[in-house]
């Protein structure tokens, strides 16, 4: 009885988190300005949805990648990120990061890393993600450092030299 039980949440999951048709992922920047601050739950109508909130508003990328940085960022990844985020579009539990860098300005990601709660409670975009997959990112307590270093990860993923 156990097992079907089981088998009949694990099967639910998987289709609560599939790949729906039309269904924006939370990386895609926002269509337009006039849904910033139109839903319920945004309680700041200063919340920037470019930046994200947080304490990171300007992050210096230099002149190329680094790869020593991106090294590093790779084993944080694969210790607090990997088992919910796959490296290509594919959605795991969370939405794959493919693009993401393209997608999302620095700020944002390293906000959004490390500041997980406060931006999913005033982002919309994120808001309807977890409609989607239902699971909330949680605040894996990284750090300034290990952010910037999985964003150098992701720029790597994303073919940035």
């Amino acid at each position: 009885m156990n097992k079907l039980v089981l088998l009949a949440l694990t099967f639910a999951m998987f289709i609560a988190c599939g790949k729906k048709e039309n269904q924006d992922d939370f990386s895609k920047p926002a269509a337009s300005e006039s849904n910033e601050t139109t839903t319920e739950t945004n309680s700041s109508s200063d919340y920037d949805p470019h930046r994200g909130e947080g304490k990171f508003e300007n992050v210096d990328l230099g002149t190329g990648l680094n790869g020593a940085m991106a090294d590093a960022g790779q084993k944080v990844a694969e210790v607090k990120c990997t088992s919910c985020h796959k490296l290509t579009e594919e959605k795991l539990v969370g939405p794959g990061w493919k693009g993401v860098t393209e997608r999302r300005k620095p700020e944002w990601i390293m906000n959004f890393i490390t500041n997980p709660d406060p931006m999913i409670d005033k982002d919309p975009e994120l808001q309807a993600q977890l409609e989607i997959c239902l699971v909330r990112m949680p605040n894996q307590g990284v750090g300034d450092d290990e952010a910037r270093q999985i964003l150098e990860f992701m720029r790597k993923n994303d073919g940035v030299n």
